[in-house]
């Protein structure tokens, strides 16, 4: 079988693109799989890593606000168009799945034009408008959240199966993990961050959370900042005077979230789809602080599908301080049966094995 797997930007459209190229390399000996991004997504970095070609188009994403700029994404649009007819063509593929951003949309219209079988898959409670606008030229939509129905138009093509997560996660466990990162097992791991990009709201009210835990025996904080956020964090914690102590580990990013996720107790992160998935599937309490800078606050939707259930704390942006946040840890690692029944909820909301859905469908 071959498959041209077309998805990037963020980690959140590319680690799904993997783990379900992962499982056709797994379940199919004979596949052979390419991808399609561009030379401006973390797609470039992530995707060899894993041992997959990938080739690049020429495209760009919507301006809102400045729409005079938008007749460059036309133009560029149209370019991506004819580069993936280009590579459609030379590569063949028996079918072509998306999984989000904007380079997805030239490759699977364009695919679909030419009589190959497309699939998307929308992480999402609150679908992404690629994925909307490509509805109507796949044989399925694939849903993370059964709430993102709703926004497309027809049911007949939707299968629900949460999002597909790598299979590290899957066999992620606590005290190997632990072990790995040389973690005490009687110590409380905090892990905070803010999705592939990094978050400035949160990176900012972690710093109040640095210093009053700081040198504070049993506590561990992970903190991963984002690659853009990393030296003005580390040079402001200077300004203030804090010497960091060996309990506080200050990362541009986390490669290795599996091990990560695991080993924690409690997670401070954005609620990106992927990043939602995950915590469940490792059975984690959080404080889930949506991002109120994406299209149809999508990132709420999927807070809420947790929040709601009593897995995670919903705190929103406009409430956040680095006092809140210390106060909300503070409450959990004061109160094991509170951080129990989280998890037990946590782990209950997790995806069955996405990838796995999809595989089956594909090939039916």
């Amino acid at each position: 079988m071959r498959v041209i797997m077309t998805g990037g930007g963020t980690g959140g459209h590319i680690y799904p693109a993997i783990a379900i190229a992962n499982k056709i390399r797994d379940r199919s000996n004979d596949s052979q799989i390419l991808f399609v991004g561009t030379k401006h997504g973390l797609e470039k970095d992530l995707v060899p890593k894993e041992g997959y070609d990938i080739r690049f188009i020429t495209v760009s994403g919507l301006d809102r606000k400045n729409l005079v700029r938008n007749v460059k994404v036309l133009n560029d649009y149209r370019k991506g168009k004819k580069q993936a007819a280009e590579i459609i063509s030379e590569f063949k593929p028996d079918i072509v799945i998306g999984t989000g951003g904007y380079v997805s949309g030239p490759v699977v219209k364009t695919a679909a034009q030419m009589g190959v079988k497309c699939y998307i898959q929308e992480q999402n409670a609150f679908p992404g408008v690629t994925n909307k606008m490509l509805e109507k030229s796949v044989e399925n939509v694939f849903l993370g959240f059964e709430e993102a129905a709703r926004f497309f138009k027809h049911p007949e093509k939707h299968v629900v199966t949460g999002n597909p997560v790598r299979s590290e996660f899957f066999t992620a466990d606590k005290a190997a993990s632990r072990k790995l990162l040389k973690i005490s097992d009687d110590d409380f791991v905090v892990l905070a961050f803010g999705g592939s990009q990094g978050a400035g709201r949160i990176n900012k009210a972690m710093l109040d959370v640095i210093k009053k835990y700081n040198d504070v025996p049993g506590v561990q904080v992970f903190f991963a900042t984002g690659r853009f956020y990393h030296l003005p964090i580390m040079n402001e914690l200077r300004d203030m005077g804090i010497h960091i102590g060996d309990n506080i580990h200050i990362k541009e990013y986390i490669d290795d979230m599996n091990d990560y996720l695991a080993a924690c107790d409690l997670v401070v992160s954005r609620s990106g789809a992927l990043t939602v998935s995950e915590i469940t599937l490792c059975s984690k309490p959080s404080i889930l602080i949506p991002s109120p800078n994406v299209t149809g606050d999508h990132q709420t939707f999927n807070a809420r599908a947790i929040s709601d259930k009593g897995g995670a704390v919903l705190l929103e942006e406009s409430k956040l301080s680095g006092e809140v946040l210390c106060s909300e840890i503070e409450r959990l690692e004061n109160n094991s049966e509170a951080m129990d029944k989280m998890a037990e909820i946590s782990g209950k909301c997790a995806p069955v094995d996405a990838a796995d859905i999809i595989y089956y469908t594909i090939i039916a």
